[in-house]
């Protein structure tokens, strides 16, 4: 089954806290045995890593339930229900939704300095309502969600941009992106743009090392993403690696390469071709900088529970 979200976690988790004391790592193995999760899903983490998913829902729902004064700390890291929790799980026994904890007394209250700061944040959004999954998504995972969105929506516009540009524009755009992954130093002294009649398929050269003892000759081609790159095309380019005495080669697309093109490559031989297509052009452009900029940074910080720990 699929990681339940933190509101399906809700009673369960106070089910136990009535029972026993619990804490986010004894409540979160319980919930692995309620739920019947899988080994992978064990394991799955949110898109930080900071954390494992059912880990991270697992410790929101106990929070939720400390809110609603359901749950109260009765030693470091340590909890225990509440005198309103039995009647509570009486009111409520199939499941507790967020809406149920709303209506107990105190519950708004406890969450009012940080919605304050979400209506403040709201009135620059210029979006439509929250989607219907923010109900039961813990922030990080909305944060992630965004996120994600927003990587998306570059690397499509990013690749995009690319295709609209000359060839010549993109041969000097890959020669930018080797050079700043660090073959053979500076784009001056590694790089030489060919690109010319008679260079017979090579776009470019590069040192593979600082002296130029060794040089990697490339490729570019920029296609539609529709527009795949060929077997025969990958040969030739091989073709002209020997016939200038290099063994080394990238060939760089804004598409994408046939599957026998990509099961020549694999076959070996004493010329090393690296095939880079416009997915993989992309992540290497991002890591480094390349025709992108940061506009926005932001850090978000966990309590370090160590920190706090008794000494004895």
């Amino acid at each position: 089954m699929a990681i339940p979200t933190y509101d399906k976690m809700l009673r369960p988790i106070l089910d136990i806290a009535t029972r026993e004391p619990v804490t986010r790592r004894s409540a979160t193995d319980a919930m692995i045995r309620h739920f019947s999760l899988t080994q992978q899903e064990i394991e799955q983490r949110i898109p930080s890593g900071a954390s494992t998913v059912i880990g991270n829902r697992a410790g929101w729902a106990m929070t939720f339930l400390t809110k609603a004064g359901l749950v109260e700390k009765i030693a470091p890291k340590t909890y225990r229900a509440s005198k309103r929790a039995e009647p509570f799980l009486s009111a409520h026994p199939q499941s507790i939704t967020v809406p149920d904890l709303r209506e107990l007394k105190g519950f708004e209250e406890a969450w009012e300095a940080g919605r304050a700061k979400r209506r403040e944040n709201a009135k620059r959004v210029e979006t439509g309502e929250p989607t219907p999954a923010d109900a039961t998504s813990t922030p990080q995972e909305i944060i992630a969600r965004e996120v994600t969105a927003l990587r998306s929506d570059l690397r499509e516009r990013l690749l995009q941009t690319i295709v609209e540009q000359s060839p010549a524009f993109f041969e000097r755009l890959v020669l930018d992106v080797l050079t700043a992954m660090g073959y053979g130093g500076s784009r001056e002294d590694a790089a030489e743009h060919v690109g010319r009649s008679g260079d017979e398929g090579i776009d470019g050269r590069i040192n593979q090392d600082s002296l130029g003892l060794d040089q990697i000759l490339v490729q570019a081609k920029r296609y539609r993403p529709d527009r795949t790159v060929d077997r025969q095309q990958i040969q030739a380019f091989i073709g002209s690696l020997a016939g200038q005495g290099v063994t080394k080669g990238v060939f760089i697309t804004t598409s994408s390469f046939a599957a026998s093109a990509r099961e020549f490559v694999a076959r070996g031989s004493t010329t090393k071709v690296v095939l880079v297509d416009g997915q993989m052009l992309i992540d290497l452009m991002l890591r480094h900088g390349i025709g992108v900029r940061v506009i926005e940074r932001h850090e978000i910080h966990e309590l370090d529970q160590n920190y706090f720990e008794e000494i004895d």
